[in-house]
């Protein structure tokens, strides 16, 4: 069993290729997923996926049926959910620093995707070891996220996702204290040629990212502020590479932080232990605002930050 799309290239779209085209206009799906479709022109033939799309082009799109059930083994119950929100067609839940989201090569077990499957249902249209998911935070990011548990919530939450129309806040300690108090910091990012793992901001090609920024607590003894980081776009590691790239990495990010640099002018003993005894980065998603993907009711959900972090704003309060 198949479903078939038809997209026809407007005036309105970005004249791009044919794999980008797809991808922006089907965002429920990867790139490596819409590689595997089979993609025809409306006469029939079959173009290239590099192939440059132009304004009238009609395309159809024969996406396969997906496998309906997913894996017994990819449930578990390692650690209790800290549930904030359910209902029959979404589930929002307060992530724990540490959790991997979804089962890969690395991570078989213990993740946030399993756990919630052995106490509920999520939609399959995220697949087979993806499904319910909408969005993303990093292993050691922790905070509030949303998961489908129905097929409407799940395209209404991808369509969502896609526009930005929602509100993301998140709270960071970084290193240093500006002189400013409020900060946007935009820019494109792609993929880091130097080293695969992390993200870097370019001047040709990338994707758009926008983040706001507010100061509000700063230590200038300690050199170290909290700031509060507003995503407008949610690029892979975006308030972590803004950050740092703008000189005020977040506390105890291996990828990003450069701490070892700076912990030299750390004279707080207790501050000192607490930073060289962490290794995630202490940035936490603290609200997420969005309007029900299928009542379309407006909901706000704020979760505390994880112990660490407030041991972290005790410690620099107290020195």
């Amino acid at each position: 069993m198949t479903n078939n799309r038809e997209l026809v290239v407007l005036d309105t779209d970005n004249i791009t290729r044919i794999d980008k085209f797809l991808a922006e206009k089907m965002p429920e799906f990867s790139r490596s997923e819409i590689q595997k479709f089979t993609v025809t022109r409306h006469d029939g033939s079959v173009p290239k996926m590099s192939e440059k799309i132009r304004i009238g082009d009609r395309f159809i799109v024969v996406i396969p049926h997906k496998e309906t059930n997913i894996a017994t083994d990819n449930i578990s119950s390692d650690f209790d959910l800290d549930i904030l929100f359910e209902d029959d067609d979404i589930i929002v839940v307060n992530k724990p620093r540490g959790v991997v989201m979804y089962p890969s090569a690395g991570n078989k077990t213990g993740t946030l995707v399993q756990n919630i499957l052995s106490h509920t249902h999520l939609s399959v249209l995220g697949g087979q070891t993806r499904p319910g998911v909408v969005h993303r935070l990093d292993k050691d990011t922790s905070g509030v996220m949303v998961f489908a548990k129905s097929d409407a919530a799940f395209r209404g939450l991808v369509q969502m996702f896609s526009a930005h129309d929602l509100t993301r806040k998140y709270i960071a300690f970084v290193w240093g204290v500006p002189n400013w108090e409020e900060a946007e910091i935009t820019g494109n990012i792609a993929r880091s040629s130097r080293n695969r793992q992390k993200m870097s901001l370019v001047k040709t090609g990338g994707k758009p990212s926008h983040t706001d920024v507010a100061v509000i607590n700063a230590w200038p003894r300690e050199k170290i502020s909290q700031m509060r980081c507003t995503l407008f776009t949610g690029r892979t590691h975006q308030i972590r590479l803004h950050l740092s790239a703008h000189g005020f990495p977040v506390l105890c990010d291996p990828l990003y932080g450069r701490g070892s640099a700076r912990l030299g002018s750390v004279h707080n003993e207790e501050l000192l232990d607490f930073l060289r005894s962490h290794d995630g980065q202490m940035l936490h998603a603290q609200v997420l605002e969005f309007k029900h993907p299928t009542t379309g009711e407006q909901l706000r959900f704020k979760s505390r930050m994880p112990d660490d972090m407030q041991q972290l704003k005790e410690i620099l309060e107290n020195a």
